[in-house]
Formats: C-alpha cells, structure tokens, sequence
C-alpha cells in the first residue's frame, strides 16, 4: 500500500463529525422556517432570483451547488480506485446494494407511499414529482458524509475510500441513465437534454475541478493540504444552508397549506435507510467480511450525496416542485437517521463478529 495511498485515506476520513454536521438537522429546520418566512414577507425578490436562469439553470442556485460539491469531492483519491481488489466482497456488497437494489427500491416505495397510502392527503398534481424527488435522492450514493459515518463506526479507511471512488467514478455514466429508466418506469417524462445537463453541471465539471484543485493543494504537501480541507469544510454546509432558504422561499405556500407533506415524504426515505443499510450489512456478514468493512459498506447503502439530488431536482422540475421538496427532506433526516444506524452497527458488533466465525 502506498504512502500516498495511506495519507489519503487518512485525510478522507478526516476528524469525526463537525458541530455544524452533528447539527445539521436543526439547522435545516431553522432554514426551513427562515425560507418560509423571508417567501412571504419578500415574494418579489424571491421571484427575482429564481427567474435568474439560463438554459433552465438557474445561476444563484448552480454557483451555491458548485460551492456545495466540489470542497466535498476534493477529498476524494481517484488513485484509490487500484485498491479495490483488496476488498472485492464488500466492493461487490456496496455496489449491489446501491445500483441494483437501492434505486429501484426507493422507486417501488415512493409508488406504494405516495400513490397509494398517503394520496388521499397529497397534492394530486404533485405525485409524479414527489416519486421523482426520492428516485433522484436514492440514485446518488454518498460522497463526503459516508467518511463521517465510517470514522464513527471505526470503519476500514482504505475500504471507506476505494468504495467512494468508485461510486463516483459509476455515478457519472449511471445517474443519467438509471434516473431516465425509472421516472419513465414511473412514467414521469424528463427531458434527456435537461437530465444530461444536470450530469453534466453537478457531477462531470466539479469532479474535474475538484480534481485539478486536489492536485494543486498536495503539490504544496499534506499538511498544507489537510489545512486547506478544513478551512474549506464550511463551505459546503453554509451554501447548502443558503440554498434551502432559497427553496422554501418557493415551497412556503406549499408547507403551509399541509404541513405534514414532510413527514409523509419522510416515511419511505426512512424505510429505505433501514431496509439497505440492514442487508448490506448482513450480505457482508454472509460474504465473510470483517466488520470494519461491512460498516461503511452499509452506511454508504443507506445515504445519499443529497446535494447532488437537491440540484438535479431543481434543475429538472424547478424551486417549487415537489420532487425540490422530497430531496430536502432527505436532507432534513439524514443526520439523526445516520447516526442511528451508526449506533445499531457498533452496538452489534459483538453479534456480527460471533456469527463472521
């Protein structure tokens, strides 16, 4: 293993997570009602801002994702990808878990919650787009907070690395084309154009500049380098924060009339966690991996690069759809959620080495 390898690694995996992070949760609610509060009191200016578009990208919110995504994808060592071998069963689990299963899942629940149990109480006119939302949220696997969770569960940083790079490396030839196949399988049509752009705008550009600004900072060396990630680290979280304000300014009216559309929302993003993060975890077991591994293999099953989602959504049905409103939710829940699951692994460590023999 080599030494770049290993300081990578290391520098991925980072400190555990930051107040702003541990937090996150409230910190959206604050934004939520912020964002709802600043919609009613400045409409105007509101719709100022969203009608700063140019080929259905709207610029504020495009510049706010790139300061979202790229200081994330920073950290990420394409170099990793030659380790994968060394770890090919929990490889074999994540990728699974995440491209065959957790996708289409998330598609088969957002029909049974949205279009069945809970259509009565939802806006008819939002359905499609409500599934659209969570389809966009499950079809991107996390980048930057799987590192958090991995630390938390004293996951395998090596595992916890190659397994990321490699996610992302699939992500940007397989977000296009499985997000196609199940809105069209849920019958909700999105231009192939707009949905290339998107690839294109949030994934493919800042995974290269992410790339060029990676290698620049290590030529200056690994301090200067681990120093530029955590003066960078904020970043992400405040221009998150900023762009939820700016989409509940357009979701007020909507949050307003039924405020449980959030928890209802919520129900399959929920079950979905903890259904995957439950079978990669056991498939591990079942595939003789050590524990260490099978933890960040579960938890990167059961989050989401939430950013991502929340720009495709715009992008592709604007600030004040409902597919816009169900990735924020996944924002909203991921913290407490994640922890959770973080709890359960090591709680079950005992359990999972005894059977592992």
């Amino acid at each position: 293993m080599s030494a770049q390898y290993e300081s990578a690694a290391k520098a991925a995996v980072g400190s555990p997570i930051s107040f702003f992070e541990r937090y996150l949760t409230v910190w959206v609610a604050l934004c939520i009602v912020a964002g709802i509060a600043l919609g009613q009191l400045f409409p105007a200016a509101f719709h100022a801002i969203g009608g700063m578009e140019l080929a259905r990208v709207n610029i504020p919110v495009g510049l706010l994702i790139w300061v979202m995504i790229i200081p994330m994808l920073v950290k990420i060592d394409f170099g990793a990808l030659d380790q994968v071998k060394s770890h090919w069963r929990g490889i074999g689990v994540t990728l699974f878990v995440n491209w065959a299963v957790k996708p289409f899942s998330m598609a088969f629940l957002g029909w049974l919650f949205i279009r069945q149990v809970f259509a009565p109480y939802l806006p008819a006119d939002q359905h499609d787009s409500y599934i659209a939302g969570l389809i966009l949220l499950a079809a991107a696997p996390c980048t930057a907070m799987v590192f958090v969770w991995s630390k938390l569960s004293d996951g395998d940083p090596y595992f916890t690395l190659s397994q990321v790079a490699l996610n992302d490396t699939i992500m940007i030839f397989a977000f296009a084309p499985i997000v196609a196949l199940l809105l069209g399988i849920a019958s909700i049509t999105v231009p192939w154009a707009t949905l290339l752009t998107s690839v294109v705008l949030y994934i493919v550009i800042p995974v290269i500049l992410a790339q060029l600004w990676r290698k620049t900072l290590l030529r200056k060396g690994q301090s200067a380098f681990e120093a530029a990630m955590a003066r960078i680290g904020p970043w992400s979280v405040g221009a998150l924060l900023a762009t939820l304000v700016l989409l509940f300014a357009f979701q007020g009216e909507a949050i307003l009339t039924q405020p449980l559309i959030i928890a209802m929302l919520a129900v399959p993003i929920l079950i979905q966690v903890f259904v995957n993060s439950a079978l990669a975890y056991w498939l591990n077991r079942l595939a003789g991996e050590k524990h260490n591994v099978a933890c960040p293999s579960a938890l990167i099953g059961a989050s989401n690069f939430f950013e991502l989602a929340v720009a495709a959504a715009i992008s592709l049905f604007g600030f004040e759809s409902g597919a816009a409103l169900a990735t924020v939710v996944g924002v909203l829940v991921e913290v407490p959620v994640m922890l959770t699951v973080v709890k359960i692994v090591n709680a079950t460590r005992p359990w999972y080495e005894r059977s592992a023999r």
